[in-house]
């Protein structure tokens, strides 16, 4: 009951502010609620208090004990979303695939059914010593996907 509860008015801020989305929710047994979101153009603080008053201000303190946690996505957190990989268009990914393959290159494109990395690499020429430098692309569908980061360079 206090689960649903808790969804629902998750559910209804989640409506007002359709550039967030919800990327995991859990209520644990003691009423520890964590919430994290994602936005289109990322999430600021405000973003996380907004989520954060919606549930707690229509909560009863004295007939739920509870604590309240709501956070954004991290730099590092794998993406689990499609609605993840438009927001990182331009950006490099390290993409493990499901049969063992690693690909990091730049996200190109993304779709509701998979994403496009682009990337250099330096191959030997066909006729001749040396390398030259060629584009690759792959095309990988989100069902082949079992993991993506983004790669942030400092």
């Amino acid at each position: 009951m206090f689960k649903s509860t808790v969804e629902d008015l998750l559910q209804n801020a989640l409506k007002e502010r359709q550039d967030l989305f919800l990327i995991d929710f859990n209520v644990s047994t003691d009423n520890a609620i964590k919430i994290v979101i994602d936005g289109d153009k990322g999430v600021l603080v405000e973003d996380c208090m907004f989520i954060s008053r919606a549930i707690e201000h229509n909560l009863d303190r004295d007939e739920h004990d509870f604590s309240l946690e709501v956070l954004s996505s991290g730099a590092a957190t794998p993406l689990v979303l499609p609605r993840q990989y438009k927001k990182h268009i331009g950006r490099n990914l390290e993409v493990k695939t499901n049969d063992g393959e690693n690909i990091e290159g730049q996200l190109t494109e993304a779709d509701d059914k998979g994403v496009v990395l682009k990337w250099k690499t330096r191959q030997p020429k066909p006729v001749g010593k040396g390398k030259v430098t060629v584009t690759k692309e792959a095309n990988v569908a989100f069902s082949d996907i079992k993991e993506a980061k983004v790669k942030i360079k400092f």
